[in-house]
């Protein structure tokens, strides 16, 4: 037996194996530090690369498909393996697997930086995103698991502040690292980074994060997961790389490919469960209405990635700014990403579940005032102002919605729930990127000046604002029902 606490799944703290006594409130805040540097580091590489793709370019020759790899193979291998990952952590450890992810994360992270040409540096890229995958669905079950309910939401709200940082790091840090040339290294640096950071965090992992799984283990469904994997092989490719193909054949065959591939998972799944196995997924989860409806929810919320994609490209090829000018240009937004999940606690506290609501008010609400104010070419004080307050929202729901739904759910599938959210959230993400940006995209193919990136840019934008209307009444819908369940439990 390890000699490291081993945590037992219960609603509870966890308690260590061998002793009678809770962690104490130091050692679980040391593990939330570890456990918050995994949180910043996912995030922040895949913002931090996209300033950087000129100076790539320009330093390894890559070429223009390679670059679209180069960003995209991290998003799909991410989002492939995360049920995968949540479910590894729930049966073997999710110590043992946040530290596998971060320690594989380090070594991509290095392979990035040596890469002299643009297939080794997709390859580091392919093992970076699927590291991640390993180590991030670890974090919200750990905390899940470990943490009491009654110190969630704050524990939640530091989650959404340092996943709001991170992005605005990536942005900001992105342009400056390639602007400035610390050490003298290039676009090496932004990669670079990650190795001292991903080493302290896997001692401070192996010091203090205790380890939990479910309280009975049992072998992985295999072909469960690769029938998963494949599905969302199959969804997540063509999304991220359609549109710059052009919509080849080959990637409406694959989205079609993916309807079969997710009926034959479900049924395998079902079997699985009849002859008593343990099945990858428990579909049972789905029968839960609050996290049916949280799923739609996390879909549709990241859509707002159509932002992230177009809004740098608006100000740097529609007004001709510099990577850091335009890095910078996205701080208003990134200051109500992480002002929101600090107020989080105080609005829950006033607002309960109906937190959430709110969140998509502000996230309506922000993106709308931008499009208005986008009448006018050069951004503005008043649009500026729209980007702060859908900030908030952004950093108000992204906690709230992963807290009520792996709320729902007992500590021992909090691995699996955190992972079925969060890819999600991917899937949300990549077709935000795809579809709504096609419009941003058709747009300016008609019109590429200046004013023509501003009618694209308030095009997209308006649609973003429209569907989170509609996630303001699905948010209270799913707010009463999380109360209403509460209420009875109690």
């Amino acid at each position: 037996m390890s000699s490291e606490p081993t945590v037992t799944a219960a609603p509870a703290a966890p308690v260590a194996v061998g002793s009678d006594r809770a962690p104490s409130k130091a050692a679980n805040t040391l593990a939330l530090v570890v456990l918050l540097t995994g949180a910043f580091l996912s995030p922040l590489d895949y913002f931090i690369v996209n300033l950087a793709l000129p100076a790539i370019r320009a330093g390894i020759h890559a070429s223009a498909a390679e670059l679209q790899l180069i960003v995209s193979v991290y998003t799909s291998a991410f989002a492939v393996f995360l049920v995968t990952g949540g479910r590894l952590g729930d049966l073997l450890g999710r110590k043992r697997m946040f530290m596998t992810g971060m320690a594989g994360f380090v070594v991509a992270s290095l392979g990035c930086a040596l890469a002299t040409s643009g297939t080794m540096l997709v390859c580091a890229r392919l093992v970076q995103g699927a590291s991640a995958a390993m180590l991030v669905p670890q974090i919200l079950a750990t905390i899940r698991s470990t943490f009491p309910l009654a110190q969630q939401t704050k524990v939640m709200g530091l989650y959404g502040f340092v996943y709001g940082f991170a992005s605005v790091a990536g942005q900001i840090g992105g342009g400056a690292l390639i602007t400035l040339h610390p050490f003298g290294l290039g676009w090496q640096s932004i990669f670079l980074i990650n190795v001292p950071v991903g080493l302290l965090a896997l001692v401070g992992a192996w010091r203090f994060v205790p380890e939990s799984r479910a309280a009975h283990g049992s072998r992985v469904d295999a072909a469960g997961l690769v029938l998963l994997s494949s599905f969302f092989a199959l969804v997540i490719y063509p999304l991220t790389q359609g549109r710059e193909a052009g919509w080849p054949a080959w990637t409406f065959v694959s989205l079609g490919a993916s309807v079969p591939v997710l009926a034959t998972f479900v049924f395998a799944q079902h079997r699985t469960r009849r002859a008593g196995g343990a099945p990858l997924v428990d579909l049972s989860l789905f029968r839960n209405p609050v996290f049916s409806i949280g799923l739609v929810l996390a879909f549709c919320f990241y859509c707002d990635s159509a932002f992230f994609l177009t809004y740098g490209i608006y100000l740097q090829a529609g007004l001709g700014w510099s990577p850091l000018v335009a890095g910078l240009a996205i701080f208003p937004f990134g200051a109500g990403s992480i002002l929101g999940p600090l107020v989080s606690p105080a609005l829950v506290r006033r607002l309960g579940h109906h937190v959430l609501t709110a969140g998509f008010v502000a996230l309506a609400a922000g993106f709308a005032a931008s499009c208005l104010a986008s009448l006018r070419v050069v951004p503005t004080l008043p649009f500026y102002a729209g980007l702060a307050l859908a900030g908030i929202g952004h950093g108000i729901v992204l906690p709230s919605v992963v807290r009520i739904v792996i709320g729902e759910i007992e500590p021992a599938k909090a691995g699996l729930a955190s992972s079925v959210v969060t890819s999600m959230l991917q899937i949300g993400s990549a077709f935000g990127a795809t579809a709504i940006s096609g419009v941003f995209f058709s747009a300016v193919a008609h019109d590429a000046s200046a004013a023509g990136y501003a009618q694209a840019y308030r095009g997209g934008m308006l649609i973003v604002s429209l569907l989170f209307v509609a996630c303001i009444a699905l948010a209270f819908v799913m707010s009463a029902r999380a109360h209403t369940r509460a209420s009875v439990a109690r």
